[in-house]
């Protein structure tokens, strides 16, 4: 089932995420794509990682549980399809394309509530000694940026649930999941990654948290004071000297294949 809490502009997307496919160039040379494979990109959103793959020689298709995104993708070239990783069928492609060399994800995982499903959906459309490669939220990922919401919703009123809607995984949590799901040879790597916000805070949380406010019920036209009320509070801890802002990523980096 696609988390209701993510919801995707690609408007925005392009406006204030670009340095989320630039920072993923770390996986994509960990995936190392040869002309003639075919590779498939897990939650490829707007195409940005997927068209590099296609550059390399690789045959590519993405997929996005976010239509908007999909067009994005489909607008640079990309065979991309709409689809839900939780509940992988991949029969009509695998009966045109074949299975595939390797699967690739970047920043998508996290957003995935039920990651067994997604690792044997991932397993099963892989070729024997086919690799998994990619990178997502790990433990700790945005934990000041959360808490600052989190506070910022509740001190307005707004009801929350218990548990923010995504999955930030530690090493050893991700290592054994994917190792009872079949995968061998499974490397995974925290990277503390504290990351520049070119358009502040403000922006990050109208891209990456519109369906979290979704869920929080905040209206539209609140968003906008919403967003520079959790900038002002969290500015102590995330405000550099020059008045820019960052975000405390923590990644998981991650390598692992099917035997064959």
């Amino acid at each position: 089932m696609v988390n209701i809490a993510s919801r995707w502009s690609a408007a925005d997307y392009a406006q204030n995420a670009g340095f989320v496919p630039e920072l993923g160039a770390a996986a994509l040379q960990l995936l190392a794509p040869q002309p003639g494979e075919l590779i498939l990109d897990v939650g490829c959103g707007d195409g940005a990682l997927t068209a590099k793959i296609a550059a390399a020689g690789a045959r590519v298709i993405g997929l996005d549980s976010s239509a908007e995104m999909v067009e994005a993708a489909r607008a640079r070239g990309i065979d991309a399809f709409l689809a839900d990783a939780e509940t992988l069928d991949l029969a009509r492609q695998a009966e045109r394309f074949g299975q595939f060399d390797a699967v690739f994800s970047n920043a998508a995982l996290h957003w995935m509530l039920d990651p067994d499903a997604v690792a044997s959906g991932i397993f099963a459309v892989l070729k024997d000694g086919g690799r998994f490669v990619g990178e997502m939220g790990g433990a700790g990922n945005l934990a000041i940026l959360r808490r600052g919401i989190r506070e910022e919703l509740t001190d307005r009123g707004y009801s929350l649930p218990a548990d923010d809607p995504q999955w930030y995984p530690a090493v050893e949590e991700f290592t054994r999941l994917h190792g009872v799901a079949g995968f061998i040879d499974v490397r995974a790597q925290r990277v503390e990654r504290p990351t520049d916000l070119p358009t502040g805070i403000q922006g990050w949380v109208k891209t990456f948290r519109s369906g979290w406010l979704d869920v929080a019920m905040v209206p539209e036209w609140s968003r906008d004071e919403v967003a520079a009320a959790i900038e002002a509070r969290l500015a102590p801890e995330l405000r550099k000297a020059d008045g820019s802002y960052f975000a405390d990523y923590v990644r998981l980096r991650f390598a692992m294949r099917k035997p064959g």
